[in-house]
């Protein structure tokens, strides 16, 4: 007696829906990823064990090893106010084109003085060849000036958000004078906590802080 044969039946998967939603879901990513703004310059900044992340929108002071000082505005939603209350503080007499201007640049790192030419020139200037904002010492530190315009424009804030928001990035090879002078701006205006950026390295074997770690990691697993 014969067998009733059962029909294959096709094994092909069509996946063209499935790479349609791939190719959606890698596009909204693209998109809604917020590009990492240019740092002013490249600096070797000292390292450490911590596992601390600068915020997204933190105002970045950037020291370099010649002793130049860049400032980055990150937090978007008060840098046109901070500008606003810079221009006016120091008479600087930038129109509000100009501002407009001066808030697209990623970073700051001429003295206030030149700024109007700088923007009217409407030439892109290496960062290496900018002067930096000046910090000689007390009598002329123009950080102190920007400093107490962004305190202006968190008045009203808690500090300690403030305060969450200043990262200092120094060159290892930097001199104590010019970051006692950074130090000299924040003091100025009664800001006395801030955050050192610093390149990652690996926690030493046997240290305290391994011993936690690993500690913490074991409780963790049981």
């Amino acid at each position: 007696m014969g067998r009733a044969k059962i029909p294959r039946k096709s094994t092909n998967i069509d996946m063209t829906a499935m790479c349609d939603v791939a190719f959606l879901l890698l596009s909204f990513f693209i998109l809604a990823t917020k590009q990492k703004p240019p740092e002013a310059v490249a600096v070797n900044a000292p390292t450490s064990v911590s596992s601390k992340v600068a915020p997204e929108d933190a105002i970045l002071i950037t020291l370099t090893k010649e002793g130049k000082v860049f400032l980055m505005l990150g937090d978007d939603t008060r840098k046109t106010d901070i500008l606003d209350k810079l221009n006016t503080n120091k008479n600087l007499g930038l129109s509000e084109s100009e501002l407009k201007k001066l808030g697209k640049l990623s970073f700051i790192g001429m003295p206030l003085g030149a700024i109007k030419s700088a923007l009217t020139a409407g030439q892109d200037i290496p960062a290496d060849k900018l002067p930096g904002i000046p910090i000689t010492d007390s009598t002329n530190n123009e950080l102190v000036d920007w400093m107490r315009s962004i305190n202006d424009a968190y008045a009203g804030s808690d500090l300690k958000q403030l305060e969450e928001k200043i990262v200092i990035k120094g060159d290892n090879f930097a001199k104590y004078p010019a970051f006692k002078n950074i130090k000299y701006a924040l003091k100025k205006n009664n800001i006395f906590k801030f955050r050192i950026a610093t390149n990652s390295e690996t926690v030493p074997v046997g240290s305290e802080l391994y011993n936690t770690n690993r500690s913490a990691a074991e409780s963790g697993q049981k």
